[in-house]
């Protein structure tokens, strides 16, 4: 499904504030900010609402007119060459162009080699003059872009808000009045949220770009490309998916990039609101400590999680690798023993139809509700077969139990003493719960409270289970 909102792309050199412009916009700090040029690397997207009027805002990678430049190293020229057609792309996908200038800076051959291109596009177009932070050398500012063209100029700072409120207003001018037409489809099932996350290079973006069936992604075997989480809506058979490819995640002591140490934040961020992690291994390196620690990062977050081996083709016909392979994932993976594990190869398309299947089980899991009455058998059921140890002293007395959220299946058991649960036991519960209530595929949280209404704010062992 694609929205049918107006799209207003932002577009320019780099390092002339069209990620700045975008948060000024969308009134959030989502697009990555840094003086260093390139940061932004694949599209961002947000909807904007205000003034009656809604839009589409696409955050994308500065253009280089002249990507292979001298002083630069052959892969930044490769991720430049991609950067720029991925900008290029978002301009064909939008209904209104907006490009950013350094107002500072003023014009270069760049921008007038940019602005060149935009016209043949015959669409709308407004040109920003961002960093005008002294009012009062404005005309003196804006007068040199006048060589561009244009008719219309629009001084701003994006970093201090002056002339945004003009800007907006001629903006959604341009934009015309909303039909009525061009809403989002707000009604019907929410999207299963499916953050996509792993070292760099395991092939994250590839496999959007499978599943997407088209180039959405800026993919290049450069470790690191990247750096913003993504979100990219998909409707398939009926059912929605939102696809967040996130930056790789280092080892801490490799990330000395502080923009990447952005990114990492950010990757972090994808996992809070998704409801399925989707972790990518590389079947050429096998499992790797980081990866664990990407998996409990999902963990830590009660996330449902599915384990995806990418790059299979590559031990195609090893039998004995396959099964080393899979028998070393299991044995690192133990702690999250309900994430499936799925092997497929993102290059040939091998095993990546299977994806949607297993996400909707494990979306069905992750979003169960169970009755008190059952869910209450089933905590009687297991602490008569095996009753809980004494606590000094004393016996521990499970009252009852009922459910209290989804997404992740949660359970409060109410027990007299609930620091006197052993963490043995607690696992126990665990299992049980998920053996019982066939919940094998999804994380699972159990609180144990006190009766008495007193919360001990314990939740057992930190994280879900």
């Amino acid at each position: 499904m694609r929205d049918t909102l107006p799209i207003v792309a932002l577009v320019g050199r780099p390092n002339v504030g069209k990620s700045s412009l975008f948060n000024r916009i969308t009134r959030r700090n989502k697009a990555i900010i840094d003086p260093t040029p390139g940061v932004t690397r694949d599209r961002q997207f947000a909807t904007v609402e205000g003034g009656g009027r809604r839009f589409i805002l696409v955050d994308t990678g500065g253009i280089e007119c002249q990507p292979g430049r001298e002083g630069r190293d052959e892969s930044e020229a490769k991720v430049s060459v991609l950067i720029r057609e991925q900008s290029w792309q978002a301009v064909n996908d939008a209904d209104l162009i907006v490009l950013v200038v350094d107002g500072k800076e003023g014009p270069t051959s760049d921008d007038l080699e940019l602005i060149s291109g935009l016209r043949k596009t015959a669409k709308p177009l407004l040109v920003a003059v961002n960093k005008i932070d002294d009012q009062g050398r404005e005309e003196e500012r804006i007068s040199p872009f006048y060589a561009l063209g244009v008719s219309g100029l629009w001084p701003l700072s994006a970093a201090h808000g002056y002339g945004m409120d003009d800007f907006l207003s001629e903006l959604r001018a341009q934009l015309g009045p909303e039909d009525g037409e061009g809403q989002t489809e707000e009604d019907g099932e929410a999207p299963i949220r499916l953050a996509f996350i792993g070292r760099p290079n395991v092939g994250k973006s590839s496999l959007i770009n499978r599943l997407l069936g088209e180039e959405r992604m800026v993919v290049s075997e450069v470790p690191g490309t990247t750096r913003d989480s993504v979100d990219t809506l998909l409707e398939r058979h009926g059912r929605r998916y939102l696809l967040i490819d996130t930056a790789g995640i280092r080892r801490k002591g490799k990330v000395a990039d502080k923009v990447e140490k952005f990114s990492v934040l950010r990757a972090l961020r994808a996992l809070e609101k998704c409801d399925i992690a989707l972790v990518l291994l590389d079947a050429g390196e096998g499992i790797t400590e980081q990866d664990t620690k990407v998996i409990g990062y999902a963990f830590e977050r009660g996330r449902a999680c599915l384990v995806a081996v990418n790059k299979w083709d590559l031990v195609k016909g090893d039998a004995k690798r396959q099964k080393w392979l899979l028998s070393e994932i299991e044995r690192a993976t133990n702690f999250v023993g309900y994430a499936p594990v799925a092997t497929l190869s993102a290059m040939t398309g091998q095993g990546v139809g299977q994806i949607f299947k297993q996400v909707e089980t494990i979306f069905r899991q992750f979003s169960a509700t169970v009755t008190t009455g059952l869910v209450n058998r089933v905590l009687q059921k297991a602490v008569t077969a095996h009753p809980p140890a004494l606590h000094q002293g004393k016996r521990l007395k499970f009252y009852y139990t009922t459910q209290v959220a989804t997404r992740p299946p949660t359970f409060a058991i109410y027990v007299n003493y609930p620091k006197g649960v052993h963490f043995s036991y607690y696992r126990y519960l665990v299992n049980q719960f998920r053996a019982e209530l066939k919940l094998d595929q999804t994380s699972l949280r159990i609180l144990l409270k006190e009766r008495q209404r007193k919360d001990y704010g314990s939740t057992g062992p930190a994280g879900a289970a």
